[in-house]
This record gives C-alpha cells, structure tokens and sequence, in this order.
C-alpha cells in the first residue's frame, strides 16, 4: 500500500466532532429480541450520540489467535450460540462491511500486525446490541479480533492507536460484560435484575469506583486484585474489551456508566460511556 492510497482511505471518512467511545455489557443473546430496560439502554445510548459514519466494534466472541479485522463488504450475521429459540437464529443484521475502514484501522495498528478477514462477519457480541441502537443496518461495521496470546496492558496500549478515527465520525464500541462466570449462573435468578453473588457485587463494586476514579491499572491487572475478581473473570474474553474502550479515553474526558446492573448471580450489564 502506498501513501496515495492511505490518503484515499483516509479521506473517505469525513473529519467530524469527537465521537464518544461506549464498552457495552451485551449479556444473553435473547437481549437481541426481548424488550427490556437493557435494549432500552442501548436505543438511548444511541439517540445520545452523533450519528456515526461507520462502527468498529471489539466483541467478546471474536478471540483469535493473532489479530484480525473484517474487510467484506457485506457482512453475514453469525448465530455463534445454541440452545435458543428458533426466533434469535431466525434474526438478520445486513448492515454493509467497509473495506476501506478494515484497512485504515490495520495501518493505524502498525507495527502489530492485523490480518484482513473475509469470512467472520458480525457475532451476536456486535449485532445483538447494535441493532437496537441502529436497526435499520444502515451504517457500516466491522469488527478487530482480540488475539487471545497478548496480556491485558497489550489490548489497552494497542487501542490508544484507533484515537484517530474518533476525529472521523467512527464509534468504537467493546463489547462485552464485566462480570461474566457463566458456570456460576443463579439460574433461580436468571432474570432477576439486581441479582449477584457476593463475589459479584464486590466485583461490580471495586471496579465501577477503579472505572469512575480513572484507576484503569487495577483494571488493567484484575489478575492480582483478588478472588471477587477471580470469580468474576475466570476467562478474560468477555472483559477485554473493555480495555480497548477505556485505552481511548483522553484525561479531560467524562466517563459515565449505565445499565449498571448485575444479573441472574454472576453476570453485569455494566456499560460505559467516554466522551
């Protein structure tokens, strides 16, 4: 690639106003077509933000060995579950790819290397919660793998490179959940807003006041913060997105939550606006 055609890609995106960054606590696939206060959440966080000129999201369920980034135009809507009703499998989100953003967002990654993919598409991590901010699919998106390899100050350092598409109308979005032990679900509870372990809501506790102090390096090391945390991350894929939300934010910015609620004993809809 020459410096002709990074200046073309560049100039695709019009420069805008600083687009907020959001970490999205996406819980059950079935938040895709169930009405709740959750999907509320999403739809107002949504109505909140300029329009953006195309989305980039970091979701849980794209774990890769080494870093990828979709670059097909068109996108399929992956049903990367099971166990769920006709109804979730029977849902479609066409919004359109953008090959030009995919390779905009590996240079800007450089010197990590980032491979083009053609065949991922949308996981329910990125569709289920960005159909009810957008549901008529008419911005692009793409998604950026997590290379399962790197350690957590790896994610946050690396997304401080994406700061420049902020300045072009793109929202980045992490999508996860804080607190994610699926093994450990109150499935008496599984609905119950409001419900946590004890672990739990010291997870939710400590890491809401790291998230509103700025204390992102107890974040960033929650392996040596103690058992709640241990409990509440057994397996980094669900929370390292929200490294790559919080890697963006400059010193003078807001940081603002909502959703914040735990769920069904041992997850939490915890999601974060910067910006």
């Amino acid at each position: 690639m020459n410096l002709n055609d990074l200046q073309n890609i560049s100039e695709s995106f019009n420069n805008t106003q600083r687009m907020p960054v959001l970490f999205l606590g996406h819980g059950s696939p079935m938040n895709a077509i169930e009405e709740n206060q959750f999907v509320q959440g999403f739809r107002k966080a949504a109505t909140e933000l300029p329009k953006p000129n195309a989305i980039l999201c970091i979701s849980a369920h794209w774990y890769t060995d080494g870093t990828f980034v979709t670059a097909m135009e068109k996108p399929k809507t992956i049903h990367d579950f099971y166990g769920f009703p006709k109804a979730l499998f029977e849902v479609q989100y066409p919004a359109p790819g953008s090959p030009e953003l995919a390779k905009e967002t590996a240079e800007l990654l450089l010197p990590a290397i980032v491979e083009e993919d053609h065949n991922w598409g949308l996981d329910h991590g990125a569709w289920s919660v960005i159909k009810h901010m957008y549901p008529e699919a008419d911005i692009p998106v793409i998604q950026l793998s997590i290379d399962h390899t790197k350690p957590p100050q790896y994610h946050y350092d690396l997304a401080r490179q994406l700061n420049k598409l902020r300045e072009k109308g793109i929202l980045i979005i992490g999508s996860g959940n804080i607190v994610h032990n699926l093994r450990l679900i109150d499935w008496k509870n599984i609905n119950t807003v409001g419900a946590g372990w004890d672990w739990a809501i010291e997870a939710r506790e400590k890491t809401n006041n790291w998230l509103l102090d700025g204390n992102f390096q107890n974040i960033i090391d929650y392996h040596k913060q103690g058992t709640f945390l241990q409990y509440a991350v057994p397996t980094p894929d669900h929370y390292l997105p929200l490294l790559y939300t919080l890697g963006l934010k400059d010193r003078s910015e807001e940081l603002t939550l909502f959703n914040d609620e735990l769920i069904g004993g041992s997850l939490s809809m915890t999601s974060v606006r910067i910006g």
